[in-house]
């Protein structure tokens, strides 16, 4: 057993020791949801103040959205009764470092872990790569504030969102803690 296993294990029997929120309700108690990226430093529970059932919280790389994002948010809202949304990316965010084509590069050339430095990204290794990121779509960033205008845009444009779902745009600032309104993104994503 590895040891951050050992360690995953250890810290679930603590928390199911003494476990108390086996009466919480599926559908969040705030009725809200968040995109935001999976970037460890992000704690989104701490940031928006929410307590275990308060809200839905999904994340992938980036904080993008997606297909697999925005089929998340339409279930939150059409199964689980979420009202609003927020886009949350964040600076500092990896996303903003490599592009498609990087990447696309990085996996055919080998699939182990890649380097950065101040040239970019490296490989250490050749082999064992594949071709198979051409056909992906890696939602890169190139304009933080602009990505999450993209963002809202998409998703208030889906033919599977209502319109009456208010969608606000944010950049979490890693460095202080503090969430910065897009307002553009927020205009855009407004209720009607």
């Amino acid at each position: 057993m590895s040891k951050i296993v050992h360690e995953v294990l250890l810290a679930n029997r603590e928390y199911f020791t003494n476990f108390d929120k086996s009466n919480l309700a599926m559908p969040p108690a705030r009725r809200f949801a968040i995109l935001t990226c999976m970037d460890a430093r992000l704690d989104p529970a701490k940031y928006a103040g929410l307590s275990e059932g308060d809200a839905h919280v999904i994340r992938n790389a980036g904080g993008r959205a997606s297909d697999d994002a925005i089929r998340s948010l339409v279930i939150s809202y059409k199964l689980l009764g979420t009202r609003e949304w927020f886009v949350i990316h964040h600076t500092d965010c990896g996303m903003e470092t490599f592009t498609d084509e990087i990447m696309r590069d990085l996996l055919a050339s080998s699939l182990k872990t890649a380097s950065i430095d101040a040239n970019g990204w490296h490989d250490c290794c050749q082999g064992g790569g594949s071709h198979e990121a051409k056909h992906i779509a890696w939602l890169t960033i190139s304009d933080l504030a602009q990505s999450v205008v993209e963002d809202v845009t998409r998703i208030k444009n889906h033919p599977l969102v209502p319109s009456d779902i208010p969608i606000y745009g944010y950049i979490y600032d890693v460095k202080t803690g503090g969430l910065t309104e897009i307002a553009e993104a927020t205009r855009i994503g407004a209720a009607s």
